[in-house]
């Protein structure tokens, strides 16, 4: 059952003229206030100092009146999950982030929380990419080496944090993200969501809406690439 999905899936946390979540603030808004959360359980696995990165997290989301737990403080794992009002999951190194989660069996766990119990899912860059299929589109570099590459499948499809399309007129020679990204789409069949920053993803059951005050690009599994303007419905997405 996925009809309880409640979930908002960020770009990035920073965005260029803001304070940190700052641009996002009435979407994450939206979400907390949909289910009444007062308490934000944060998981800083993507980033080597996880006190640190909570309290970055609790910086940004307190003057909002939101309290913030880190889950990496919890003796049980499984009673914090089961009992949060909402989950953040934040941005750093996936691969990293996807082999913590392996590590401490909590996929499955997160995954029957957000699809079945409806717990509001916040994921931003690297959290993100494990709500997604899988990991294969994610820009990090592979400094851990999780079991594998599939993530908690909250929503059917790949995203790209941080999209960023080619140059126009420039001179470098190498893959352009384009590319990369065409290349995956070949090789798996399954479509990809290029979300550029200061865009995101809200998931209310089986409903989808591109935000953000920028296009996101949206590369098919038939070949080619079409570019979404801020509030389209992307429900079609999540038809698997």
């Amino acid at each position: 059952m996925v009809s309880a999905r409640n979930i908002l899936l960020l770009s990035s946390s920073r965005l260029h003229g803001h304070g940190y979540l700052e641009h996002a603030r009435v979407q994450l808004e939206d979400l907390f206030k949909s289910a009444s959360v007062k308490t934000v359980l944060f998981v800083p696995y993507a980033l080597r100092d996880h006190e640190k990165y909570t309290a970055t997290v609790r910086n940004a989301l307190e003057p909002w009146g939101y309290n913030v737990e880190g889950l990496h403080t919890k003796p049980d794992l499984e009673k914090a999950l089961k009992e949060a009002q909402a989950i953040f999951v934040g941005g750093g190194n996936t691969f990293v982030l996807l082999r913590t989660l392996y590590q401490l069996n909590l996929l499955d766990l997160i995954r029957e929380q957000v699809l079945q119990r409806g717990l509001p899912y916040v994921g931003s860059s690297a959290g993100t990419n494990v709500a997604t299929r899988s990991i294969h589109t994610t820009n990090d570099m592979p400094v851990a080496y999780p079991p594998s590459f599939e993530a908690l499948a909250l929503v059917p499809f790949n995203i790209n944090p941080h999209y960023l399309e080619p140059e126009p007129g420039s001179q470098h020679k190498g893959e352009t993200r384009d590319e990369r990204l065409e290349e995956f789409v070949a090789y798996h069949g399954l479509p990809v969501l290029g979300l550029r920053e200061g865009t995101s993803v809200r998931v209310q059951g089986e409903k989808a809406t591109l935000l953000g005050d920028r296009c996101a690009k949206l590369f098919k599994p038939i070949g080619g690439a079409e570019e979404l303007a801020p509030q389209t419905d992307i429900s079609f997405l999540l038809q698997k």
